[in-house]
């Protein structure tokens, strides 16, 4: 049987026809967050191979065009980047600059204007991706991904009496002594469902009361907590009987959320 979320937390859904694909690139930053590690370093590496090629580029056409390559053995001659005596040279300068390494043997000279102003821009732009791509590696580290593993909820949720009143009980427990801060708990009930009008919903999504009124889905969660749904006139579960239960083809999805009180 297919489920709408898997055990693990993962929505069981898959995106398709997705025409307006550009509004991914809206939002660049949780994009890159967002992919896989093995696609996240993939552009790490090509946003800074790639500027650095692309200034290296500019810097060996500065020195072409000027004629210094065409006088380097000349001392005379005071070109805009000393020691720069090819493609490869000017790509390390351009390396050097945007990381800022300055080995000191290839520098550049105060009579070239558009080197100096290349240099500024390229120290800017270096500055910007530097913030940028460090920025989304950082984000993407710190997210605790793996948190909800040592997060362990009972094995089946059951329905019984509790104070003389019918409930759907389950249990949740937090296996780590760093604690979950802001803990909150709401539980979400996956049906089909036809309308009055005729209409059919696929995957109608109702609440399930877990305390909201009260303050208890607000945890603090120390040690084991017994999770309760009040079975009421409220509740879609007031008329159903227990035949037709063990009969009826839906999910209930239960979300915690709260900080990691580490990060």
């Amino acid at each position: 049987q297919q489920r709408y979320v898997e055990k693990d937390g993962k929505c069981n859904v898959q995106h398709g026809n997705v025409r307006e694909t550009y509004r991914y690139l809206t939002d660049i930053f949780t994009t890159l967050v967002d992919l896989k590690w093995r696609f996240s370093l993939l552009i790490f590496i090509l946003a800074y191979a790639l500027t650095w090629l692309f200034f290296g580029l500019i810097w060996w056409v500065i020195a072409y065009s000027r004629g210094d390559l065409e006088h380097l053995g000349d001392h005379s001659w005071t070109p805009c980047v000393n020691n720069l005596n090819g493609f490869v040279s000017a790509f390390l300068f351009s390396i050097e600059t945007e990381t800022t390494i300055g080995y000191g043997h290839r520098v550049i000279t105060d009579t070239c204007p558009e080197g100096i102003v290349l240099l500024l821009l390229q120290a800017i732009l270096g500055s910007m991706v530097n913030a940028f791509m460090v920025g989304c590696m950082f984000v993407k580290i710190s997210q605790p991904n793996k948190r909800a593993e040592t997060l362990v909820f009972s094995s089946h949720a059951v329905v019984s009496l509790r104070d003389d009143r019918l409930c759907l009980m389950f249990r949740v427990g937090d296996l780590r002594d760093s604690h979950i801060v802001e803990a909150s708990i709401r539980a979400k009930l996956i049906q089909s469902k036809q309308t009055q009008e005729g209409e059919f919903i696929p995957l109608d999504q109702t609440d399930l009361s877990v305390g909201f009124e009260t303050g208890d889905d607000r945890l603090f969660l120390v040690s084991p907590l017994i999770i309760s749904h009040e079975i009421d006139e409220r509740s879609p579960f007031w008329d159903v009987s227990r035949g037709q239960l063990e009969r009826d083809d839906f999910e209930i999805v239960v979300i915690l959320e709260g900080m990691v009180e580490a990060t």
